[in-house]
């Protein structure tokens, strides 16, 4: 069992990509943490506090198309390095303005913009590397393992960043996360493999049509990005307005929040395993859809709990079936995708995702104060659901998708 369920962990390559990446990851949520406590200390303002997020997420949505077209046109490897060295420049320069006492409002939106702009390249080129370090029965694995270490350092990222914000200042929190690019970008240089695209006569825009058509024929990949915008529409908000609940509903403070945010965490993480584990067993689309059922169910009886306990597993499940959906659709986009096309393919996918983070959590945002968080999400529940059941029972081209094994 053990061996099955970190079976990817067999091919070095990926292993020292997953290690790069989950340091590297760790140095990024202690910058968020301390970056977004600083907007609100230096401004005062929730709408800056906001802005800067939006600014770090906007590059993503209107440049990762660019950003997939150029992973398919360039060394991979040389892209994320660059991308990665991108934003290390950005959080030593942070660092360097905050140890100064220079810093102003406006270098960290300015620099929030920069590296929402370098994650455009290196998303897609990361997310196409994978499947080139693994063989494809281990894909699914991969990317469950993947999706650990980012939960991973979901959780040790803000514990570190709070340590070293409040016991050394903010300069450590932006110098520490710059060091840990040098993990990533170590493990990027020690690949053994590398993706070097043969020469094409096509514009960047003739490359770009060429990957959008090569979706659109392919009827089970529309459903696929369809599902995962849809998913982070209704489901991500959970996480999102988990304070609400804890101060509206429970009526507690800051320690009812962390409660629930860290079982949400620990779900997540038993999700991921739990694809590492059995992810190679049945057809991934169907058990995606099933399992996107129980999402809606579980987030719908979270919604309606009172009792913090039955609240607490209701969090906990919810939060072990968003991500195991999640990394069950991501390994059906990559065996649907050809290796000539993933990058393009994947910034498509990386859109529709990151798309619906914010869609959802705006949407949902204005209808909470109107009709209430439990009942606003209760629906986002029930509509997730009904999506799962209807693409179960009507949409066999996903239903009867699945990944080699």
């Amino acid at each position: 069992m053990l061996s099955r369920t970190f079976k990817a962990f067999e091919y070095r390559d990926f292993r020292l990509l997953w290690l790069g990446a989950c340091v590297s990851s760790v140095g990024t949520w202690m910058q968020k943490l301390a970056q977004s406590w600083l907007v609100l200390q230096l401004s005062n303002s929730p709408f800056l506090l906001g802005l800067d997020a939006f600014l770090g997420e906007i590059p993503i949505l209107l440049f990762s198309l660019i950003g997939g077209v150029a992973a398919d046109r360039m060394d991979r490897r040389n892209l994320l390095v660059g991308s990665q060295i991108v934003q290390m420049s950005c959080a030593f320069l942070l660092a360097g303005l905050f140890a100064t006492g220079t810093v102003q409002v406006w270098h960290i939106l300015a620099l929030s913009f920069v590296v929402g702009l370098a994650q455009a390249f290196g998303g897609p080129a990361y997310q196409a590397l994978i499947p080139t370090l693994v063989p494809p029965a281990a894909l699914s694995n991969a990317i469950a393992l993947n999706s650990i270490q980012f939960n991973l350092a979901r959780v040790l990222g803000p514990m570190a960043g709070g340590l070293a914000l409040t016991r050394l200042g903010a300069a450590w929190c932006f110098g520490l996360n710059g060091l840990s690019f040098l993990a990533v970008i170590g493990s990027l240089l020690a690949l053994g493999r590398r993706y070097i695209p043969a020469p094409t006569g096509e514009s960047l825009l003739e490359s770009l049509k060429d990957g959008l058509r090569f979706i659109r024929c392919r009827t089970a990949m529309i459903s696929l990005i369809v599902l995962a915008f849809a998913m982070t529409v209704l489901g991500i908000p959970m996480v999102v307005f988990l304070p609400v609940f804890a101060r509206d509903v429970f009526h507690q403070g800051p320690s009812t929040f962390t409660l629930l945010l860290s079982m949400s965490g620990a779900g997540s993480v038993a999700g991921a395993l739990a694809v590492a584990a059995f992810g190679h067993r049945g057809t991934h689309g169907r058990s995606a859809l099933l399992i996107l059922v129980a999402l809606g169910l579980f987030l719908t009886l979270f919604s309606l709990s009172t009792n913090l306990i039955l609240s607490s597993v209701f969090v906990f499940l919810a939060g072990a079936a968003l991500i195991a959906v999640f990394a069950l659709i991501t390994s059906l986009v990559q065996a649907i995708a050809t290796d000539r096309m993933r990058g393009r393919v994947m910034s498509v996918y990386n859109v529709a995702f990151r798309g619906g983070m914010p869609v959802g959590s705006l949407a949902v945002g204005a209808l909470v104060p109107i009709f209430s968080a439990p009942a606003v999400l209760a629906c986002c529940g029930v509509l997730l659901a009904v999506l799962g059941a209807y693409f179960l029972l009507g949409q066999s081209d996903v239903a009867a998708l699945g990944t080699q094994a």
